[in-house]
């Protein structure tokens, strides 16, 4: 207690002042010299068991909070009776649980970056072994047709790659939430247009009809470069699952509340047990023939709901799957 230089200074001073008065009493009569005596000794006597106690409180919290940070177990801590320390025991307890959450999130979120290694290694591992396999055959030094073939094949596996690669960086910028979202009008139609261009080929050579209801005057907010990303995965989605001669439609709701963007295929559409972890990470469905790394859907909502709109897929009463993309206005 006497380490503390406060304490030192005070006794000092009141020691002085008590031994003046003292002095003084004797002076003028020797009973007043008694009472002065008296009185000083019982300020002083009840001075020091006062710090004492709060020193005592004080060096219990000190010695829970030290509990707290060694013991993980451990994190009530004593509460006093009204004053400045119950003050202080309440902003520690506050603090103790915060720390303790945001301990718990960093190890969910260490718990989420090793699995999503250990997902990206798998998913890479399946090209690069395919890739070594080519090369293996290559080196064995086959005829000119069957090089051209397996260059080709080549060509297909480091596009697939790089696709997973360019999938992973867009999930893992916008996870760390350093994607600034431009927030501006566009029409629905020239959206859809700009998200389908790049499958217009396929469809034709796959004889997949396309079919659109979109009002002109339907408009929605957000960024126009990453939402037509988002629905080109749905579209890339919906065609992987029609056969050849299938169908995708595209409808657009526009109401007073929201517009609504409807993405419909005539496919086998999806399993009842499937539907909670379509937008799940990594996931491909049960199906034998199912295609893909399970990265688009989940990044494409990713960057819905980051724009404040809402995602969700079923399976349509006529048959096949559709998407529900929804933005409120």
């Amino acid at each position: 207690m006497f380490r503390n230089k406060e304490i030192r200074r005070f006794t000092a001073v009141f020691t002085a002042t008590a031994a003046a008065a003292v002095t003084g009493g004797f002076v003028l009569q020797p009973a007043a010299g008694l009472l002065a005596l008296a009185s000083a000794a019982l300020y002083g006597a009840a001075f020091l068991l006062f710090t004492r106690a709060r020193y005592n409180s004080i060096a219990q919290i000190s010695a829970q909070i030290d509990q707290v940070l060694h013991h993980e177990d451990c994190l009530y801590i004593s509460e006093s009776e009204e004053g400045e320390l119950s003050i202080l025991q309440s902003e520690i307890v506050k603090m103790t649980l915060r720390i303790r959450e945001q301990n718990d999130a960093l190890k969910r979120e260490k718990k989420h970056l090793a699995d999503s290694l250990a997902d990206i290694a798998h998913q890479l591992r399946t090209p690069l072994t395919s890739a070594n396999l080519v090369l293996t055959l290559l080196k064995n030094r086959p005829g000119e047709r069957e090089e051209g073939s397996l260059l080709r094949e080549m060509k297909a596996l480091f596009g697939q790659m790089d696709w997973l690669i360019t999938s992973l960086l867009k999930l893992s910028r916008l996870d760390a939430g350093i994607v600034v979202f431009r927030r501006e009008r566009i029409q629905v139609e020239s959206l859809m247009n700009t998200a389908v261009r790049s499958f217009l080929i396929p469809m034709e050579l796959h004889n997949i009809t396309l079919e659109t209801n979109i009002p002109e005057e339907a408009e929605i907010s957000g960024d126009a470069d990453w939402l037509s990303e988002a629905l080109r995965n749905i579209l890339k989605n919906c065609m992987e699952n029609v056969r050849d001669g299938g169908t995708v439609r595209i409808v657009c709701e526009d109401t007073l509340l929201y517009t609504e963007i409807r993405i419909h295929d005539n496919g086998p559409g999806f399993d009842r047990e499937e539907l909670p972890r379509i937008f799940d990470r990594f996931y491909r469905g049960k199906k034998a023939e199912a295609s893909g790394y399970g990265i688009g859907l989940a990044l494409c909502k990713s960057i819905i709901t980051r724009q404040g709109g809402t995602i969700t897929a079923g399976n349509h009463p006529q048959g096949g799957a559709v998407f529900y993309v929804r933005f409120t206005k």
